[in-house]
């Protein structure tokens, strides 16, 4: 059996893979154990007087490991997109790297919408998570633009 030579893209490709597999398991890790820390809630936003102390206490536990997981992965996020775009790949093998973060952004963007949305009634402004949700956003832009490309954007 011959061998056929891998490439530097086959294995960024294969790396890009593997990597956003392993991001995909932390990521719904701690969707479920958010989403055990939300179970006492029927609707959003919650009365957080009226939860049990420890509810409340693993909620904001969960929340707080939900956020900054949020924003661990936005930093490597924007650090992985700008390093695919600076990479002297052919635009269609950049297209294929930013398709695979693509569809990982969109699966997160699901996940980490839930900070937003499964809170209680008064919930401190965070001006870091909101930076980093404008963060994500723009991350998620480009990775899309990358992909439709400006003529698929035009049409």
């Amino acid at each position: 059996m011959t061998e056929v030579p891998t490439t530097a893209f086959d294995r960024a490709r294969t790396g890009l893979w593997v990597s956003l597999q392993k991001h995909l398991a932390l990521l719904y890790g701690a969707e479920t154990a958010f989403t055990k820390a939300v179970a006492f809630a029927d609707s959003f936003p919650f009365l957080a007087p009226e939860v049990e102390p420890e509810l409340l206490a693993e909620y904001h536990r969960q929340r707080s490991a939900l956020r900054d997981l949020f924003i661990d992965e936005t930093n490597q996020l924007d650090t992985l997109a700008k390093a695919i775009r600076t990479k002297g790949y052919t635009e269609d093998e950049k297209k294929q790297l930013y398709l695979l973060l693509l569809g990982y952004l969109d699966i997160a963007a699901q996940v980490f919408g839930r900070l937003a949305v499964q809170v209680p009634v008064r919930l401190p402004k965070d001006e870091e998570e909101e930076a980093t949700q404008a963060r994500f956003e723009r991350v998620r832009s480009l990775a899309r633009l990358q992909v439709k490309g400006l003529p698929g954007l035009l049409r």
